[in-house]
């Protein structure tokens, strides 16, 4: 068969081969595919969800333990001389607290507490920032002045002492907390949004719809919003911690969650007198802080590493060296292949 005969059945096979349609995908589908790589993301995030789960069925364990949240056992949870008894003692699997009430059911009753703010004041400020910074950046001029300038305003105010001041002139509670957090962290998303938005819509694509007759609305939130999820996600994940972090340490100076209602903050208050004789009760709490805590910050690092275009290649260079490494074979060297030193002339 001449080389032009085979070049020709190679093509005509190709031509009558079934079409089979090419599929493209989406930035989130490359974020997902690089983000399940990743196996501290992937620990991190079933963390996350294992913490939500147990906050959630805190009624329900509860229940099966038969220790409601606020009942002290003074018979059973405490010991001779009134200190809280440790794990696995009297039915109470983590101990008690102070006044013999179940440390367990404590714990994911603050959960509760903690993980609401936390979600709640970063999804009110990622709207909030959103919108600030999409407006400031799109229209510029005096809007853009006043807006940035608030914004800067509230960036550099002391956060702390108008969380105290708040507390002290209207009382100790959930909402302070929650608008406290909120009026705080808008600030630092709508900048990096603002910012964005100034690259973003002096591209083509947006002179194109301008040239189209797009409103200035439907060119923000069809073709500029998009694009600005993936950093502001990333900042959403990173400002949960942070939020719940906060109010533990509002509540720890008395300032946010008052009891008996649990929190981790007021549960630690609490603790801070028996550390020396109810280990239990000081690790424990704190345990739940800084795994949770943890598990959002290697999620937030997760989520940005997978939404940089460079993490596929990285990842496809560890797999190739990997690959190298394994089909290299050992060279086995025996004592005479070794060279030996030249013999000393006499």
């Amino acid at each position: 068969m001449s080389l032009t005969t085979e070049v020709e059945f190679q093509a005509a096979a190709i031509e009558g081969a079934p079409e089979q349609a090419v599929e493209g995908r989406s930035q989130w589908q490359l974020t997902w595919r690089r983000l399940r790589s990743d196996k501290v993301a992937v620990a991190s995030m079933i963390v996350i969800l294992v913490m939500i789960g147990l906050a959630l069925a805190a009624p329900a364990i509860a229940a099966l333990v038969h220790h409601p949240v606020d009942t002290a056992y003074v018979n059973t949870g405490e010991n001779a001389v009134g200190n809280p008894v440790g794990p696995l003692t009297n039915g109470f699997w983590l101990g008690t607290d102070d006044t013999g009430r179940d440390l367990l059911v404590r714990i994911l009753y603050g959960a509760r507490i903690s993980l609401f703010v936390g979600i709640s004041t970063t999804f009110i400020a990622t709207v909030a920032g959103v919108a600030v910074g999409l407006i400031a950046g799109f229209f510029g001029g005096v809007v853009d002045t006043v807006l940035a300038r608030f914004t800067d305003a509230v960036l550099a105010f002391p956060y702390v002492v108008l969380a105290l001041a708040l507390a002290v002139v209207l009382g100790p509670s959930l909402a302070v907390i929650v608008g406290v957090i909120t009026f705080f962290s808008w600030a630092g998303i709508s900048r990096i949004v603002r910012g964005q938005t100034l690259a973003l819509k002096e591209k083509e694509y947006i002179e194109a719809a301008r040239s189209l007759g797009a409103s200035p609305w439907r060119i923000m939130f069809i073709d500029i919003l998009p694009n600005l999820l993936a950093p502001v996600l990333v900042l959403a994940t990173l400002y949960i911690p942070a939020a719940v972090v906060f109010e533990a340490t509002l509540s720890y100076l008395g300032l946010g969650i008052q009891p008996p209602t649990p929190s981790w903050g007021n549960i630690l208050a609490a603790a801070q007198d028996f550390y020396q004789v109810a280990w239990w009760y000081t690790v424990f709490p704190a345990l739940a802080l800084l795994i949770t805590t943890l598990a959002f910050n290697l999620l937030g690092d997760g989520i940005r590493d997978a939404m940089d275009p460079t993490t596929e290649r990285l990842l496809a260079g560890q797999k190739r060296r990997r690959r190298g490494s394994r089909g290299k074979t050992p060279v086995p060297t025996s004592p005479d292949s070794i060279a030996q030193p030249p013999a000393a002339v006499g």
